[in-house]
């Protein structure tokens, strides 16, 4: 990861967006607040999409320990229909 000042960012913006396009993070570090971390489109997205596979796995995880469990719910076909209507 590259780090950098706001003023790095401010004065070569066109090379660090080359940089941050072929796959380099970079930290933006400011001094009176939170450092910033810019990435690309790109990386963002296999982040987001990890993220809800993360959760989605975490979701099946979470109905395996309640079925080990015993916590169960059996409906029929005509019940679950009628709770469709």
């Amino acid at each position: 990861m590259l780090a950098l000042r706001t003023a790095d960012l401010h004065n070569d913006f066109g090379r660090i967006s080359e940089i941050i396009d072929s796959g380099e993070r970079v930290l933006i570090a400011q001094p009176q607040s939170q450092n910033l971390v810019v990435l690309s489109e790109r990386d963002y997205n296999e982040l987001e999409k990890a993220k809800r596979n993360a959760e989605y796995l975490e979701k099946i995880d979470r109905s395996s320990r309640q079925v080990a469990e015993g916590r169960l719910v059996v409906k029929t076909m005509e019940e679950l229909e009628e709770m469709a209507t």
